[in-house]
């Protein structure tokens, strides 16, 4: 299903972000997959198509670094918004391979890079929700003997880097079993020893510190249980990690979602998921405890926690935690412009927000091929209406979109959405 650009596509007189910061009134020129020229004034190719970019803004194409995907329906949904990569986050072997291979021969799909099964110890988070029957059982691991062996396996399946949970149940009023300090870091050492990235699940300030203290790479929530002190967001710079404030997500476990503005952005609305949108219905006339069971996390605490650690160097990542059903209204695609205008309430500029949407994602997972607009990169690519930079709302405004160079055609899901469907 995978389709080329017949000819290249030069774009003229657009701002263009770069992932870092805004360059008036630039030329691009889109050639096959890849970017292969920026300037001010560059010349058209026989047969190219030429698009005017003026009073729009060009910038890389927006990553996810936070989902869970399931089906090839959530990366085309990922798509229509503007997300042209996916870090998935965390779930079933199969499906994970399954997803990186329908990205990696479809333009029409976000790409995904994949997490496979995350770590955790005997009994603690997620596996009470095998107990539910809403995911298949996954191995544990008991001690850090068992360490090597659970990374070794990862890598087997297909894993792009590794996810580490760090949850003792006070998110959800269950308390749950945690790996001991020692496990953890038996793990983070052998995942970088197989070059894996490592994510720790960390909603909660002990955890956020067990994770920085063992060496993790990232932490894939902010602390949202309670004010942060100075010394928890001075380890985290210290210890040279980036930090994905999923503040969406946590919003999604109070009585307004983030999702309820999206939804009736008339930007936006058309492209949202028919179900999804019927789901929104019901949640917004359900209380978040019916919903979710016991809250134990403030997104306001995440919001403070993420902006200090900013203000030290930390680098943070937009990321939805997307998901989609179960009572939690956050999903993939739509969601991640809600997280970027949280983002910015909590205090960054929209160009910060930008970079977190773009550049800092790619750094933070060795992407080196997107994240940015230069030449030779991929050309991942959207084209907006006015200025993100100034109001980061603008990017709710496509007016082109490509993926690795590929034009893709935002047509609304009511009449495609069974075309994106995968079986299991």
């Amino acid at each position: 299903m995978t389709t080329q650009a017949t000819s290249p596509t030069l774009i003229r007189q657009a701002a263009v972000f770069d992932g870092s910061r805004l360059v008036a009134a630039q030329d691009v020129l889109i050639d096959g997959p890849l970017i292969a020229a920026v300037g001010a004034h560059l010349e058209a190719s026989a047969g190219a198509t030429v698009l005017d970019g003026a009073g729009r803004t060009l910038l890389p194409g927006l990553i996810d670094a936070h989902t869970h995907t399931t089906d090839t329906t959530q990366l085309r949904q990922a798509l229509l918004f503007g997300i042209t990569t996916e870090l998935d986050m965390g779930g079933s072997a199969g499906t994970a391979r399954r997803m990186r291979a329908a990205a990696n021969e479809r333009d029409d799909l976000a790409d995904v890079r994949v997490a496979t099964t995350g770590a955790t110890a005997p009994g603690g988070h997620p596996c009470q929700l095998v107990e539910l029957g809403m995911i298949e059982p996954f191995p544990t691991v008991a001690g850090p003997d068992e360490a090597d062996a659970f990374v070794a396996a990862r890598v087997a399946e297909g894993a792009d880097h590794l996810k580490i949970f760090i949850e003792d149940g006070t998110a959800i009023g269950k308390p749950l079993p945690l790996m001991s300090p020692q496990t953890v870091t038996a793990l983070i050492r052998a995942a970088h020893e197989r070059g894996l990235r490592t994510v720790a699940h960390t909603l909660t300030r002990d955890a956020a510190r067990q994770a920085i203290d063992c060496g993790i790479d990232g932490l894939a929530h902010a602390p949202a249980d309670g004010p942060s002190d100075p010394a928890l967001i001075e380890a985290a710079a210290a210890g040279g990690v980036f930090v994905v404030p999923t503040l969406t997500a946590l919003t999604g476990m109070t009585t307004t979602p983030a999702e309820y503005e999206l939804a009736d952005d008339p930007r936006l609305h058309p492209y949202a998921d028919p179900q999804w949108l019927a789901d929104l219905d019901e949640i917004r006339t359900t209380a978040p405890a019916q919903r979710i069971g016991p809250i134990g996390v403030d997104p306001r605490h995440a919001a403070d926690a993420a902006l200090r650690m900013y203000q030290l160097g930390v680098p943070l990542l937009a990321g939805t935690d997307g998901t989609g059903g179960h009572g939690h209204p956050t999903t993939h695609g739509i969601s991640y412009h809600g997280e970027l205008a949280l983002l910015v309430a909590a205090g960054l500029t929209p160009a910060q927000a930008l970079t977190a949407a773009t550049a800092a994602p790619a750094d933070a997972f060795g992407l080196t091929d997107r994240g940015r607009i230069a030449p030779g990169l991929r050309a991942d690519l959207l084209l907006v209406d006015g200025d993100p930079t100034r109001d980061v709302t603008a990017l709710r405004s496509i007016t082109a979109l490509w993926r690795n160079g590929t034009p893709v055609e935002r047509t609304a899901p009511r009449a495609v959405q069974t075309q994106y469907q995968i079986q299991e």
